[in-house]
């Protein structure tokens, strides 16, 4: 029987230690604060803020939501961010993704304040990854696979590591964080163009599916004895489901899970983990603000 890796078990660990922090910063006078910036009205982007202005209000964070029409300009979301770099009450800034098509997102994420980038995608927080340097801001979702894995007691030092999926937001941060002097993982990216890329993963101690392509990664993708953490979330039709779809992770579940040692199920698994990751850095931005 493979080990199912509970993330909203750990994600829970994650923020009670916040909260003990919080009430340390809180007895310095400061009131760890985060603003969430959503332009536009997409309503995942909505359900996605609004879980983190709540969980801000149940841990005692100070928390803005800043709602922006979906014709907001672009001057006029840079003109949003330039305040909120200035305002010391915030210490961590978030532009929901992914903006509507005419904003410049890179730009976005270029105009945020480093020492606030909360959510680790600025160049600055990019390049202290890859230094290693501990005063950057790692992104969530990545940050929080490595702590599932600290959690279910997986080995990654001297493992041949997997990273299905090339992005900023999460296969390259990923692989980085596996090859650290922290992780001693060896690894490897695979994408699409990968030539031969069941083989590939079939040699993985470790696999992170984040492809963004619903059940792609099948049971003759996987070794026996494999860690798998799915990234991927993908509403698939169904209508036997009662709101006539089913959430399913990159991964092919239940062939999958027979043959691994441990697996993270969708939903979840790394879901959690992000917002508890966010909430983290937000803390941590707090902290390092008075240091």
């Amino acid at each position: 029987m493979s080990k199912i890796i509970d993330g909203k078990t750990v994600a829970a660990k994650v923020l009670d230690e916040c909260s003990q922090e919080i009430e340390t910063l809180k007895n310095r006078g400061i009131t760890p604060g985060l603003a969430v910036v959503l332009v536009g009205d997409d309503p995942a982007s909505k359900v996605y803020v609004g879980s983190k202005v709540r969980k801000c209000a149940e841990l005692g964070l100070h928390s803005r939501k800043i709602e922006l029409p979906a014709d907001a300009s672009q001057e006029e979301v840079l003109a949003v961010v330039e305040e909120l770099n200035e305002d010391a009450a915030i210490h961590g800034i978030l532009v929901q993704s992914p903006p509507p098509p005419h904003i410049d997102e890179e730009a976005i994420v270029r105009a945020i304040d480093p020492a606030k980038d909360v959510d680790g995608f600025h160049p600055e927080n990019v390049a202290k990854l890859a230094l290693e340097d501990a005063s950057g801001f790692v992104p969530c979702t990545p940050a929080g696979c490595m702590r599932l894995l600290k959690e279910a007691g997986v080995e990654t030092s001297g493992a041949q590591a997997v990273v299905i999926g090339r992005s900023m937001i999460v296969g390259k941060p990923m692989a980085l964080l596996l090859m650290s002097k922290e992780g001693n993982a060896t690894v490897t990216v695979a994408h699409s163009r990968t030539k031969d890329l069941a083989e590939v993963s079939r040699r993985a101690d470790i696999i992170v599916a984040a492809i963004g392509r619903p059940e792609f990664v099948t049971a003759d993708m996987v070794k026996d004895g494999a860690t798998v953490i799915d990234v991927g979330i993908n509403r698939v039709e169904d209508a036997s489901a009662k709101r006539g779809y089913r959430l399913v992770g990159d991964v092919a579940y239940d062939e999958v899970a027979p043959k691994c040692a441990a697996i993270t199920p969708v939903p979840g698994g790394v879901g959690p983990m992000t917002i508890a990751m966010l909430i983290a850095n937000t803390v941590k931005a707090a902290r390092q603000s008075v240091s």
